[in-house]
C-alpha cells in the first residue's frame, strides 16, 4: 500500500466538457492515499440541460467552491475546465498552484472557440452533444470501460464555449501544463499555446482522459508537480 503523505492540502478537480465529477472517481483514491484532501465540482454548463449556463456561471461555481476551502489549494483543470478555472482563480488568495491537464490556457479576451476560429454564435443558447467518445476521449481505455464512461456523458452548453475571459489566473499563479501524448481531441494549436504559456510542461503517455486510463500514474505526477512550478518571469 502506498504510504500516506500528511499535509499536502486541498486539491480541487475541475472537469471538462460533457463530463461531471463522476469522471474523477478512479483517481480520487490514489490522491487520498497520497495525502490530498480532494474536492470536486459539477459545472453548470453540463449540469444545466437548458444550455443557458455559460463559462461565467461555471467560473462562479468554481470560485464559490474555492472560497469554501482553506488554503493552500491546488486546482487541477481538465480540457474545457481550464477556461472557467483561469477566470475563477484570478485573485483567489488561497490558490497556490494551477495544473492544466490537456486543458485550454486562454488569454484575457479569448474564448474556447476564438483561437481556432470555430463558427459559433456569440452568447448562443443550446448545447453541443458529445463527440464519438471511444476515439476522441477514451482511445486507451478498454471497450467496456470506454462504453461505461461514454454512457455518462451529457451535452455541453454553446454559451460556455463563446464567452471570453476577463481574467487569466495562470498569468499570476504558478501554473503547469500536462501534455497527453496520445490526445485525439485537443486542437494542436491549443496544445502548443498551453505549452508556451505554462511555467512548466509535463507529459503523460495517455489519450485525453488519463484520470480513467492511468489514474495511478496521473496521481503520482500531480504529487510530483505540486509545489515545484516556479512563477512565470
Amino acid at each position: 500500500m502506498t504510504p500516506t503523505v500528511d499535509g499536502r492540502g486541498h486539491l480541487l478537480l475541475v472537469h471538462g466538457a460533457w463530463h461531471g465529477s463522476w469522471c474523477w472517481q478512479q483517481l480520487e483514491p490514489h490522491l487520498a492515499a497520497d495525502g490530498w484532501t480532494v474536492s470536486t465540482i459539477d459545472l453548470p454548463s453540463v449540469a444545466d440541460d437548458s444550455g443557458t449556463a455559460g463559462m461565467f456561471d461555471d467560473a462562479r461555481a468554481v470560485r464559490e467552491r474555492l472560497d469554501g476551502l482553506d488554503g493552500p489549494v491546488v486546482v487541477l483543470a481538465h480540457s474545457y475546465g481550464g477556461v472557467p478555472t483561469a477566470q475563477a482563480a484570478a485573485g483567489a488568495p488561497n490558490v497556490s498552484q494551477l495544473i492544466f491537464l490537456a486543458a485550454y490556457m486562454l488569454e484575457v479576451g479569448e474564448s474556447l472557440a476564438s483561437p481556432v476560429g470555430w463558427d459559433l454564435p456569440e452568447q448562443g443558447e443550446g448545447t453541443i452533444p458529445p463527440p464519438p467518445a471511444r476515439e476522441a476521449l477514451y482511445a486507451d481505455l478498454s471497450d467496456e470501460d470506454a462504453a461505461q464512461a461514454e454512457g455518462r456523458l451529457r451535452p455541453h452548453s454553446i454559451r460556455s464555449l463563446t464567452e471570453r475571459l476577463t481574467a487569466a489566473a495562470w498569468t499570476t499563479i504558478p501554473s503547469a501544463y500536462v501534455h497527453c501524448e496520445k490526445d485525439q481531441i485537443l486542437p494542436p494549436l491549443i496544445d502548443r499555446m498551453a505549452q508556451e504559456r505554462a511555467a512548466a510542461v509535463y507529459r503523460l503517455p495517455s489519450s485525453h482522459s488519463p484520470f480513467l486510463s492511468m489514474p495511478a500514474e496521473l496521481a503520482s505526477l500531480i504529487g510530483s508537480i505540486a509545489g515545484t512550478t516556479a512563477s512565470r518571469p
